[in-house]
């Protein structure tokens, strides 16, 4: 058995009636769409590289331990692999309604934590996939990973023969108390060799503390100042998911231009769809902010393939109230820069090796209060993941674009997700059903904001 990380397990104790913690990628394929079984037949090829695909979560009685990973003794793929298909015409509004929906159901925690859906009938003789994950599982840089895994390289790439496999017994619920109590016991141990390592590089210690406390101190800053707006607010079970467009070039050709990073100008764009959205609510913007929490990966290179979460953050105010897009942009880039000199990534990846050490049980209490914590603190979540720049391929049909899914949490109403492949980049955005029906303003002022940068670079 494998226990989840604290990190991995808190994204489960975060999951309740409303908040479904579950990411996903839309992916939309050339046609025709494969034939019969040409997806379950590409995914059973490649199960034995994800074993992951065929185990479930189990809880610990009383939450003595983390949660473990067990293999499914009646794992059934037809059961992970869907298929549906869009009416005609088959529009983008059609499948964004569709996602929308899909994306509203819990996954079911019995089974292993995926869903691939398959649907036909798009426009143009196209066809998309739903690759629906708990985060538990994944974050955005192992999703991208599994991508790469599970489709091809290559039009013509043969499939390799099915591995075959006998699922492990599974414990019981005493074997699982027993085990955990066990392991209880090696934690203190863990900590003993982390004093150990501090003990012989005291000085590189003593910088982290320092780089630790600096950071501690520019996020009370952040805490301090509550926002209000309509961003914040209770959420619903359901979910609106929209679609938005650029290329890469545009977005390099921007950064060469102006300066900063593709995420500066990422940010940027995200700023101006906010800006667009608060005017169209008749929310004031002048002299305010949207503050963003941004993930930051944390995965070593050795860490490539695991899949898990490796992830920190910083916080970041994107600049609603200044409409001039290059002084939007420099504001990015200043508050980036900032968060970077007062090292807040490293504070908070300190913070989840501390957790690591918690009691289990204490973790799942302090994620289930913080899933309904109503906070206005942070308004917004926007993750930026790099995927692969070269064409993928399911079933011999290439992959033409991919948009992500990233799920909402407590009081944020709306979430963005950006993905880069084969030279274009992909923003997909997250809603409450109730409070953000005109995700749509917000999807729109996204793409009007490279329109801006690129008319000025």
């Amino acid at each position: 058995m494998d226990s989840l990380s604290s990190q991995d397990a808190a994204f489960l104790y975060l999951e309740n009636e409303f908040n479904h913690m579950h990411i996903a990628v839309v992916t939309v394929f050339e046609g025709p769409a494969p034939g019969d079984r040409a997806i379950e037949e590409m995914i059973e090829a490649k199960l034995h590289l994800v074993p992951r695909y065929r185990q479930r979560v189990r809880f610990v009685p009383f939450d003595l331990g983390q949660p473990v990973w067990t293999d499914d003794a009646h794992f059934d793929l037809d059961y992970h692999v869907r298929h549906t298909a869009l009416p005609a015409p088959g529009s983008e509004e059609q499948l964004h309604t569709l996602v929308g929906r899909v994306m509203s159901q819990k996954l079911d925690h019995a089974r292993p934590l995926w869903e691939i859906w398959v649907v036909e009938g798009l426009a143009g003789g196209r066809w998309a996939m739903l690759s629906k994950t708990h985060h538990c599982l994944v974050d955005g840089i192992a999703g991208t990973d599994l991508m790469g895994v599970l489709l091809d390289t290559s039009p013509d790439a043969e499939l390799p023969r099915p591995v075959s496999w006998k699922p492990a017994r599974p414990p019981s619920a005493l074997g699982l108390a027993a085990e955990s109590l066990f392991a209880s016991f090696t934690r203190p141990r863990e900590g003993l060799r982390a004093v150990g390592r501090v003990a012989r590089a005291p000085r590189r210690a003593l910088r982290e503390l320092a780089n630790f406390t600096e950071s501690l101190a520019s996020f009370r800053a952040f805490a301090d100042r509550e926002l209000e707006s309509s961003l914040n607010g209770p959420i619903g079970p359901h979910r609106r998911w929209r679609s938005a467009d650029a290329t890469l070039a545009d977005i390099k050709k921007i950064r060469v231009a102006h300066g900063g990073t593709v995420n500066d100008v990422v940010l940027t764009a995200i700023a101006g769809g906010f800006r667009a959205l608060l005017l169209a609510r008749d929310e004031p913007v002048e002299d305010r902010f949207v503050r963003s929490m941004v993930p930051v990966s944390i995965r070593r290179d050795d860490e490539k393939g695991l899949y898990n979460n490796r992830v920190a953050a910083v916080f970041v105010d994107l600049p609603v109230g200044i409409s001039d897009p290059i002084e939007r942009l420099a504001a990015v880039r200043r508050a980036m820069d900032d968060r970077k000199e007062h090292h807040q990534s490293d504070a908070t990846e300190l913070l989840l090796n501390v957790a690591s050490y918690s009691p289990p049980a204490l973790l799942a209490l302090a994620a289930r209060l913080f899933a309904n914590l109503d906070q206005h603190v942070v308004q917004t979540i926007t993750t930026n993941v790099p995927g692969p720049q070269y064409p993928l391929f399911a079933a011999g049909r290439r992959m033409l674009f991919a948009y992500p899914y990233v799920p909402l949490t407590g009081s944020v109403r709306i979430a963005i997700a950006v993905f880069s492949y084969a030279g274009r980049v992909g923003f997909g955005l997250t809603g409450d059903y109730e409070s953000a029906s005109d995700l749509g303003v917000l999807a729109s002022g996204i793409e009007a904001g490279i329109s801006e940068l690129l008319a000025v670079s």
